[in-house]
């Protein structure tokens, strides 16, 4: 008669059919080298792994199954101790990233870094331009007032009087190679002065050595100019001249003269003309004139102080009646 009570379990670990499934090694394995310990069969007994695979039972009895859990289990330990070594392996590596990036991201660096960057390209431009298009000066004296106050920071235009001419009204700076200026003592250097030069140098300071000059032209190669005329104007081939950017503020001196402006040179004169000491007060060095290639370039525009930014014009309606000079 088939048993309904639950089996009691049998203390020696014998199957029903008297095998002894403890006798085996520690790996779930009998005495005969097969595995018990994969599945649970039905009437409570571990089956040996060779045998085909059985589907568990409905019923009360559950076979002792050591190492099915583990078995199981492992796979997901695999997995975990895979993403635990993947991790580890980012925590190692990923600091020296972003903090590279944290320093190369720096705000403090960048600043750093763009301001330097400016000022590179600030001073090879400046040093460009002040090479080949334009250079600073600052006016010393009262000599050209009202066109140039005493102060005026001025750009000078390179390219005239090469590869662009000059003309009749052009203001020029040129360099004193025939010691009109009186000559000033050396200064002393002090503990910036080395500063000074440099910007002086790349041209982001004005040239204030005082051996340039400033003067409009008047009277070009092979002109013949006089004062004056009976009615006290100055003429240019014969044609005379209402000289509208002379200072207003007085009446000029007269002071006679009659000449012809020689090949590679030009006569300029100061637009306050009583104060200024111009080829009129010079023809005994060089008859008065000044050489072309002492000529720095033609003063266009008044940079500083701001209120008086402007651009500097040679009055081509007060010239545009002079003829060409004789033979040319």
């Amino acid at each position: 008669m088939p048993e309904t009570d639950p089996r009691t379990p049998d203390p020696f670990k014998r199957d029903r059919a008297g095998r002894d499934y403890t006798a085996g090694d520690h790996a779930g394995r009998d005495s005969s080298g097969r595995d018990y310990s994969a599945t649970a069969t039905d009437g409570g007994v571990a089956a040996p792994s060779d045998a085909p695979p059985v589907a568990p039972s409905a019923g009360p009895y559950a076979g002792p199954s050591d190492s099915g859990p583990a078995d199981s289990a492992r796979p997901a330990l695999r997995a975990e101790s895979r993403a635990a070594g993947s991790r580890g392996a980012h925590s190692k590596a990923g600091p020296s990233k972003p903090a590279k990036e944290s320093k190369a991201h720096s705000p403090l660096y960048l600043w750093i870094k763009e301001v330097a960057t400016v000022v590179a390209i600030a001073v090879v431009l400046s040093f460009l331009i002040k090479t080949f298009l334009f250079r600073a000066f600052y006016i010393p004296s009262e000599s050209m007032v009202s066109t140039l106050d005493v102060n005026d920071r001025i750009f000078v235009n390179l390219l005239v009087p090469e590869p662009f001419a000059l003309e009749r009204g052009d203001v020029v700076v040129f360099k004193d190679t025939k010691g009109w200026l009186v000559p000033t003592p050396d200064k002393a250097d002090g503990p910036f002065t080395w500063v000074q030069d440099g910007l002086t140098f790349v041209g982001l300071l004005p040239d204030n050595s005082e051996q340039h000059l400033v003067k409009r032209v008047i009277g070009l190669p092979g002109d013949h100019v006089v004062c004056c005329d009976a009615g006290g104007k100055l003429t240019i081939n014969g044609k005379d001249v209402e000289e509208t950017y002379v200072n207003p503020a007085e009446v000029p001196d007269i002071r006679n003269f009659d000449v012809v402006v020689p090949d590679g040179k030009i006569w300029v004169m100061g637009d306050n003309r009583n104060h200024s000491a111009d080829s009129r007060a010079h023809q005994d060095s060089n008859g008065g004139f000044i050489d072309m290639p002492d000529i720095e370039g033609k003063a266009a525009v008044i940079a500083w102080p701001l209120n008086r930014l402007t651009g500097l014009g040679n009055y081509p309606g007060v010239f545009q009646t002079v003829p060409a000079p004789t033979g040319k």
